[in-house]
């Protein structure tokens, strides 16, 4: 009996084709679907795109800009300086002009004489003035000896009014005389016109007649006054001037206290009697973090300096040493050197 074949058994689909129609039939898109997919992501690759095709460009730094504009500060500060020097000549020389003529018409110059040893009571006003007294103060001079009885100490003729103290040091050693009043402590300490002054007290202070030097920058207003020709007034401006520039490095920076620029006997006198401590630091300004508000209040700054200083900061990076400030032009030397103390680099 022949055997009958077994029907062949249906063909198993291969496992790519059934996750093929799987894909399809859950992700599958129609063509309007996968055009508006296209669209879609056109749209959100232009909105991605767009913004940094249209954004304006960085602005560059132009350094040539910068150096002109601080040219241009820098030339006109210039100008103004230079205005001011010469109003400033100007006036002062007229000042002095005018003072020179009236001196010269009123008291004829006299020659002077080398100094050699003289008795101060033989001298006449004329002879005083040829040793370098000025005219109203060789007067005095002979005016009181006469009346004194004559000279009989030198501290005497130190106590004239009006008598300079570098005058009288230039003269002292060739006064024929003692140096104090013997046995006469009480005559010394009231001073040379005491045989004339009355019994009641005085209502200003006698100024001591030996003054040991003290310390300019931890001096008072009171111990300032102690100094011949320093008064209230002058020792408050002394001590405001050693506040603005953070303490006086030498004593020389008494010429620039404007109540002192006429009356340069009582500097002198102010640098016998004063001095500054050795290795004395003064209170600096960092140059690299200070603002314009606090440079310009510095009496060796000043506004224009001090815009200067933060511009050329701002265009060239901080500042290496304080010698670096000698690069803006506008600031001479002797400037620097007085403002070298009192700047900084941190």
């Amino acid at each position: 009996m022949p055997v009958t074949p077994a029907p062949p058994s249906p063909r198993q689909p291969r496992r790519p084709a059934i996750v093929a129609r799987w894909l399809r039939r859950h992700f599958g898109f129609s063509r309007v679907e996968t055009r508006g997919f296209v669209v879609l992501l056109l749209l959100m690759l232009a909105v991605a795109v767009l913004p940094v095709l249209l954004r304006p460009a960085d602005p560059t730094y132009l350094p040539a800009a910068d150096q002109q504009q601080l040219d241009t500060w820098a030339d006109d500060l210039s100008k103004q300086l230079a205005i001011s020097d010469s109003v400033e000549r100007q006036r002062y020389a007229g000042r002095r002009s005018y003072g020179a003529e009236e001196h010269n018409s009123r008291y004829p110059a006299v020659a002077q004489v080398k100094l050699t040893p003289f008795d101060p009571n033989a001298l006449t006003a004329l002879d005083w003035e040829a040793r370098g007294v000025p005219h109203f103060v060789a007067g005095r001079i002979v005016n009181y000896g006469q009346k004194a009885g004559g000279f009989r100490a030198k501290a005497q003729v130190q106590r004239i009014y009006g008598l300079p103290d570098s005058v009288y040091q230039r003269l002292a050693p060739f006064m024929q005389l003692p140096d104090a009043l013997p046995g006469r402590p009480d005559y010394a300490a009231r001073g040379a016109n005491a045989p004339f002054a009355s019994a009641a007290p005085s209502r200003f202070p006698r100024k001591p007649a030996h003054l040991q030097p003290f310390d300019l920058n931890l001096a008072d207003t009171t111990q300032l006054q102690q100094i011949k020709g320093i008064g209230r007034g002058r020792a408050k401006w002394i001590v405001i001037r050693r506040n603005e520039l953070g303490g006086y490095v030498d004593e020389a920076q008494l010429a620039d206290v404007f109540v002192l620029r006429d009356a340069p006997d009582l500097v002198d006198s102010l640098r016998k009697y004063t001095f500054v401590a050795p290795g004395f630091m003064p209170q600096t300004v960092n140059i690299n973090s200070g603002t314009f508000d606090e440079l310009w209040p510095h009496p060796y700054v000043g506004k224009p300096l001090a815009r200067l200083i933060v511009a050329f900061r701002k265009q060239h990076g901080p500042y290496k040493t304080p010698e670096d400030l000698r690069q803006i032009k506008i600031l001479k030397e002797e400037s620097f050197a007085k403002l070298r103390p009192y700047v900084r680099c941190e």
